[in-house]
């Protein structure tokens, strides 16, 4: 992936891991494109940074989407960079019967959303030099986290669909998976100030160290995450298994 120069867009992009990479994106030197569902939050990550844009968007409807991709690409046609990082987190006890609207919300905005961005604006990335798609997924996507049944297979699923599309796109568009440890953001209550969450500067740091690497990896992985992406590989999934389920 270049580092610098390119136009990327950030869904997600007002808080969080997205707002910690779209504001280390533009001190690169690249213009960046952050949208999410709260207008506040969006106009508080680009504040005093020029070459930064915000658009209020929701990834869970397709016609948003696809109107949405039809205004990016008219306003910013140099962009050539799409990172799928929106996501939704719930917690879920499924041992017994349960309102399933919260999974359902799961599988909308953190399979379906990166689907629709990617289908929406593809083909004009393929048309751009040095294009990329980065799809943020999760430690969990590797050994799934007993109390977020349906958030880890979204992020199984996302490690799939990222997997699976790279090679149809070699040469074209860049395909790039990071994988992040639980990390202190509020994608849960309280998690920002937990001591075993991986400091979220931190994490940017080391993924930005990373990305510009002289060799981009295809798969992006501090080294806090290392032990779950490498689990089943060295035979540690079943323990690193229970271990997540100590805290179910």
């Amino acid at each position: 992936m270049k580092h610098s120069g390119n136009t990327i867009l950030i869904t997600g992009g007002g808080s969080g891991i997205g707002q910690a990479l779209a504001q280390r994106w533009h001190d690169a030197g690249n213009h960046v494109i952050v949208t999410g569902r709260r207008r506040q939050a969006l106009d508080a990550a680009i504040a005093g940074r020029e070459r930064m844009s915000a658009y209020v968007l929701d990834v869970t409807t397709a016609s948003e989407v696809e109107a949405f991709a039809r205004q990016v690409v008219a306003e910013h046609p140099q962009l050539n960079v799409l990172v799928n990082n929106a996501g939704v987190y719930s917690a879920e006890k499924i041992v017994t019967r349960r309102d399933l609207a919260q999974a359902e919300q799961m599988i909308e905005t953190n399979i379906l959303g990166p689907i629709r961005m990617t289908n929406a604006l593809i083909d004009h990335l393929a048309a751009q030099a040095d294009a990329a798609i980065v799809n943020v997924s999760s430690g969990l996507a590797f050994v799934p986290y007993p109390a977020a049944p349906t958030y880890s297979a979204t992020k199984a699923a996302i490690h799939s669909y990222t997997a699976a599309i790279r090679p149809l796109h070699a040469g074209k568009v860049e395909v790039i998976e990071i994988v992040p440890p639980q990390v202190q953001t509020e994608l849960t209550p309280g998690q920002s100030n937990d001591p075993n969450s991986m400091p979220l500067d931190a994490f940017a740091d080391e993924v930005m160290a990373l990305l510009h690497a002289p060799d981009t990896p295809a798969e992006v992985c501090v080294e806090r995450v290392r032990y779950f992406r490498e689990a089943e590989a060295k035979g540690q999934f079943d323990e690193a298994l229970r271990m997540l389920a100590q805290y179910s």
